[in-house]
């Protein structure tokens, strides 16, 4: 994923989307002192000069980013920078070794206009296909799905089905060509069931495919465009296997990256956002930092202390209304229990996992948009899911799933014990 010489974008760029990265994202610069290094390259860049004085700037920054890792592991915008640092030492034929003096601040030039957008470029047909580039006797790809909606629930790339907490900066997927972040806020004042807010994806450069791209929705705002303005991967031979496709604006956008086999929908409903996404296995497991994908939900799910029992909530909720009174310390936003059930069933008539979800949410809430988050987070998985038999999710496969591994932890537990007893046996024998 480096660039070649000339085909990447200018320090002025990179700069640019790194500080609109932290403006989006300002929670994370508390943790991460990203923002520092990110400055002084600036302030060194941000008019021309020899290319060895900034070579000296990069390689500053570049040590400036690495002592930042142990706290900016988990941040999106350490990891951009670290791309954009890899991209322009190619570039600009920057060597690793070499002096790396404090920058020196430069008047700043007056702003430059960004180039027209560009969607000339066909695509390139075997490198920029995902399924094309496959070897002639390979077995066709293995497509998963993950989905995040709602209140929120969460649909992993193995078909688990949780509902979270995750209040905040959450990444939901972060591998070699894309990390893509959500930002969940409390629905209700004092409630712990949360919604998502805003959502940012990043297409890594690929090589000659497409350039970086950055993609930000939020409410009330679900542009049709990358955040550059432009609606494909750029200037590449295969920046049209990058593209946005509005289908119903303000409302339905679909993101299809053809050079990695994946298509991502996000969609506004009420006042929350929605996120679906077909991906091949290959590129769900090309994970760069193995001792990080902890927090990647849509393949680990969310962390035990974040998630919600919804089979509980709904079982006191139904005790509840049998004896005739609200849930206990909690306001009934407009719903009864049965009048929740019957208002889901207009638009899921099977009482699986979305139905499920459907009825949590209007209880906990009293949001009836929350319905059609549901009705619509099972459309896409029609659309993306490449098991039909898989299309619904009932309480017996999570119960089963969560089974298999609290019984494999079991026997690892067991076996370590065994391990242990023979060790000290053996040492016992020897002395």
């Amino acid at each position: 994923m480096v660039m070649g010489k000339g085909a990447g974008p200018s320090a002025l760029q990179v700069c640019q989307f790194v500080v609109l990265f932290l403006c989006l994202f300002p929670a994370a610069t508390l943790q991460c002192k990203i923002l520092k290094c990110n400055s002084e390259f600036w302030a060194s860049t941000s008019s021309s000069g020899p290319e060895e004085e900034f070579c000296t700037a990069l390689r500053a920054y570049n040590n400036c980013v690495r002592r930042t890792a142990r706290t900016c592991r988990g941040d999106l915008a350490y990891h951009s920078a670290q791309h954009g640092i890899e991209d322009l030492m190619s570039q600009h034929n920057c060597s690793k070794e070499g002096p790396t003096t404090q920058p020196r601040a430069r008047t700043p030039p007056p702003p430059v206009q960004p180039p027209p957008d560009i969607n000339v470029p066909s695509d390139k047909p075997e490198l920029c296909h995902y399924e094309r580039s496959l070897p002639r006797n390979a077995a066709p790809p293995n497509y998963t799905h993950c989905g995040f909606f709602g209140d929120p629930h969460l649909r992993t790339f193995n078909d688990d089905f949780q509902t979270c907490k995750v209040e905040g900066a959450w990444p939901l997927i972060h591998n070699k060509y894309l990390s893509v972040q959500v930002t969940n806020t409390p629905v209700v004042p004092g409630s712990s069931a949360t919604a998502t807010s805003k959502l940012t994806i990043i297409f890594k450069n690929f090589q000659e495919c497409v350039d970086q791209k950055m993609y930000h929705a939020e409410t009330d705002e679900l542009p049709a465009a990358f955040a550059d303005g432009s609606k494909n991967g750029g200037d590449r031979h295969g920046a049209n296997t990058l593209r946005i496709v509005e289908k119903v604006p303000g409302q339905h956008v679909e993101i299809q990256a053809r050079y990695i086999g994946t298509t991502i929908v996000v969609r506004q409903v009420g006042r929350y956002l929605t996120f679906a996404v077909r991906m091949p296995e290959e590129v769900v497991n090309s994970v760069e930092d193995q001792d990080n994908q902890d927090l990647y939900l849509c393949l680990h799910g969310c962390p035990a202390n974040q998630r919600i029992d919804f089979r509980t909530f709904r079982a006191r909720a139904a005790e509840s209304q049998a004896l005739g009174r609200g849930r206990p310390g909690a306001p009934t936003h407009g719903f009864t229990f049965q009048s929740a059930m019957a208002k889901c069933k207009e638009r899921l008539p099977v009482e699986d996992l979305y139905f499920q979800s459907c009825v949590f949410d209007l209880l906990s809430s009293g949001d009836i948009n929350f319905t059609l988050a549901a009705y619509y987070a099972f459309e896409d998985v029609k659309m993306l899911h490449s098991n039909k038999d898989k299309y619904h999710l009932f309480e017996k496969d999570t119960i089963f799933n969560s089974a298999s591994e609290k019984w494999c932890f079991s026997v690892l537990i067991f076996i370590s014990l065994v391990v242990v007893q023979l060790w000290t046996d053996l040492c016992s024998i020897r002395l």
